[in-house]
């Protein structure tokens, strides 16, 4: 690893005149109360939804989806919470393939990938998806009109129980007609991580992590899981695998993906990166890239890399204890289908020895492809995080790296947060600039900081290719002190750079007040990390918004901190239970690890979760919103 220099003199002067300091204790990070654009009210944040004319979407709520799962779980964590357990489905409008008899009649009614499936396995009929948190959404860049997003698709949340699902809008996001269950890989238990990309054609590629596991007890169990080779649903299919699914350009059925590739033998099968098959070097945390730029910045030298798909995602090794970062490229093909996936390639580290995750990977202008690089001391130890940057100029086949950042030995925040169960998600965000200042494009870097004792957000740019940093600055500009996190960049063609996070300044609805009934704060009768009265009427550190900063292309902030939620919502219902169990323990629920963030021309769109009923969510079911704002 070659250090890099890091200075503060880099930092733009007008930041330094506007800094607006909040109060910090000793030993926080340089950043923390850093907050150029200064801090602002509770009242003033709460009434920005209205005065930036923000639009909500109920996206998921516009069409029923089921599919027939392949390992069923009946057990409900009910009536806390406004838990259901797995259900019936009551009859799908999404025109997608649900696992019927009528669906599927060569198969039985199961679906390809099920065939093969242990006995009792999988489940005999279709079921209703309920919930549908952490998220992704990508811009079509040949039409801004169009957007896929794609969240986790469950049928139970006391299983942690889900596939991979897509919603897509023709209309800006006004309108999400065409959504369903991304299908191909429905003979896995789990398919996770929803990460897209655009390539140059129009193709949308998704790329996916399905994995097995059973449950102890079967389908009347506790919801916890069985990770056994010998014990695995579909001895037919491997443990767990990466892999893409491919939606061609113009695709109007929610069944129109590719889901099976043709190598250079001829040989036909799943679209596979890599897969495991022995329960103990496992691939997590993947994502992806797609160079789009047919032109070299200035517009007349054709760009060699053009197309080229990257893959990244780690290999979590039991037996060493550590993560390693890996590669993956192919070139996109007009057809939707793509060259061979190249071998994998270990990605540059800050330390060999220690575990490495959170790979980012942006592309910009020049062809060059940059990703963030989270190294922690070790797999079981992650109470600090340091982040560099890997990049490539060739397209992958030679990698650089890691570039030292300001966000070295950072204090994460602790596995739940104060007073609620949820997960804390993926630490850091990254993204590529559009727009060249002094001819270079700015590297744009936001991570999650526990120094002060709550949770702050804070961002730094690089603009000389990661030589040197502007010293961090606070994104969040609450003026009490409580837990911001999820941090999400987007940059836009015009250099304008946003931040959108999840915000709790704002405190759970009262009692009396109209928000409470349909915010289903009642239901929230149990949990373990709050030692207030349940249920939790007015809690502070508690319900969640989702917010948006945005910045000019050195990172200068434009206004305040922008409400994006309409309505605060409580994260503890319905939530996914990662552990499983039929006595509430609030041990590990979940709201997502990040949630998608783009711009379509002069708008900034975003999807975030919410269980607020505005009338299309009766039973409290985590559903993505589309936020809709105008760039400042």
């Amino acid at each position: 690893m070659r250090a890099r220099r890091l200075v503060s003199a880099a930092i733009p002067l007008v930041v330094a005149a506007s800094f607006a300091a909040a109060p910090v204790q000793a030993g926080t990070a340089a950043g923390v109360g850093s907050v150029p654009q200064s801090t602002q009210s509770d009242a003033t944040y709460a009434a920005s939804y209205a005065v930036n004319k923000v639009t909500n979407v109920d996206a998921t709520t516009q069409r029923v989806s089921c599919y027939r799962p392949e390992v069923p779980l009946i057990t409900s964590n009910g009536p806390n919470d406004g838990y259901t357990g797995m259900l019936p489905c009551p009859g799908a409008t999404t025109g997608e393939n649900t696992g019927s008899a009528a669906e599927n009649p060569t198969t039985g009614g199961i679906y390809p990938s099920q065939v093969g499936s242990a006995a009792g396995y999988p489940a005999a009929s279709p079921m209703f998806v309920n919930d549908h948190s952490e998220s992704d959404l990508r811009v079509d860049p040949q039409n801004p009109k169009h957007i896929i997003a794609s969240s986790k698709w469950f049928i139970s949340a006391e299983g942690y129980n889900h596939v991979l699902g897509f919603y897509e809008s023709w209309d800006g996001g006004k309108t999400w007609p065409v959504q369903g269950h991304i299908p191909g890989y429905e003979g896995f238990t789990d398919n996770t991580d929803p990460v897209g990309a655009f390539d140059g054609f129009g193709n949308y590629y998704e790329f996916i992590l399905p994995y097995q596991f059973a449950y102890f007890g079967g389908a009347t169990g506790t919801g916890s899981k069985l990770y056994q080779k010998s014990n695995e649903p579909n001895p037919a299919l491997p443990s767990e695998a990466t892999t893409v699914s491919v939606r061609p350009a113009g695709a109007i059925d929610p069944r129109d993906w590719i889901t099976t590739h043709t190598n250079a033998a001829g040989v036909t099968g799943p679209d596979y990166i890599e897969f495991d098959d022995n329960q103990g070097n496992e691939p997590d945390k993947q994502w992806i890239a797609i160079d789009n730029h047919k032109y070299l910045a200035g517009g007349k030298i054709l760009n060699p890399n053009y197309n080229t798909v990257y893959v990244m995602f780690v290999n979590f090794s039991f037996a060493g204890k550590m993560s390693k970062a890996y590669v993956s490229t192919a070139k996109a093909l007009p057809d939707g289908q793509h060259s061979d996936w190249t071998p994998l390639q270990r990605l540059p580290s800050l330390n060999a020895s220690a575990s490495d995750t959170y790979l980012l990977p942006h592309v910009d202008p020049n062809g060059v492809v940059w990703t963030p690089i989270t190294n922690f001391p070790s797999r079981m130890s992650r109470s600090t995080a340091s982040i560099g940057v890997d990049y490539s100029t060739d397209g992958g086949v030679t990698w650089h790296g890691p570039l030292q950042t300001p966000a070295q030995n950072v204090q994460i925040p602790p596995l739940t947060y104060a007073n609620t169960t949820f997960t804390d998600g993926i630490e850091d965000t990254f993204a590529v600039g559009q727009k060249a200042v002094g001819g270079v494009y700015p590297l744009y870097l936001s991570w999650e900081d526990f120094s002060a004792g709550n949770v702050n957000l804070l961002a730094s740019v690089s603009l000389d290719g990661g030589k040197t940093w502007t010293t961090p600055i606070q994104v969040n500009d609450n003026a009490t002190a409580l837990d911001e996190f999820q941090p999400n960049l987007a940059a836009s063609i015009d250099g304008t750079v946003s931040v959108n996070f999840y915000d709790r300044r704002l405190a759970c609805p009262t009692k009396a007040s109209s928000e409470a009934g349909p915010s289903g704060i009642v239901l929230d009768q149990q949990n373990p990390a709050y030692a207030g009265a349940m249920p939790p009427y007015g809690a502070t550190n508690y319900c969640v918004n989702a917010s948006i900063q945005f910045y000019s292309t050195t990172l200068q902030p434009l206004g305040h901190n922008i409400r994006l939620s309409q309505h605060t919502w409580d994260p503890q219902l319905n939530a996914p239970d990662r552990f499983g169990s039929t006595t509430f323990t609030g041990k590990d629920t979940f709201i997502g690890d990040y949630f998608g963030n783009d711009f379509a021309g002069s708008m900034s769109l975003t999807t975030s979760v919410s269980t607020f009923d505005d009338g299309s969510n009766p039973s409290h079911y985590q559903q993505q919103v589309i936020a809709t704002v105008s760039v400042p």
